[in-house]
């Protein structure tokens, strides 16, 4: 994990999971929930094209279509 990912994940940590648990989804999801999470929450909600449409050392960029 390069330095801003590590500090995506600790802003994420302390800032958007307790965020994301007070609501009432409560997924707490944060900036680092990985493709396989965000995969499965994507087809729950019912979405059946999932694909990385591309990636940086920053970002990664889904493509969802329904």
């Amino acid at each position: 994990m390069n330095p801003i990912g590590r500090l995506f994940y600790a802003a994420s940590t302390s800032i958007c999971t307790p965020v994301s648990l007070s609501q009432d989804v409560g997924a707490a999801l944060g900036a680092q929930a990985g493709e396989a999470r965000l995969r499965a929450v994507a087809e729950e909600a019912g979405f059946t094209g999932f694909r990385r449409a591309t990636e940086t050392p920053v970002n990664m960029v889904l493509e969802l279509r329904p």
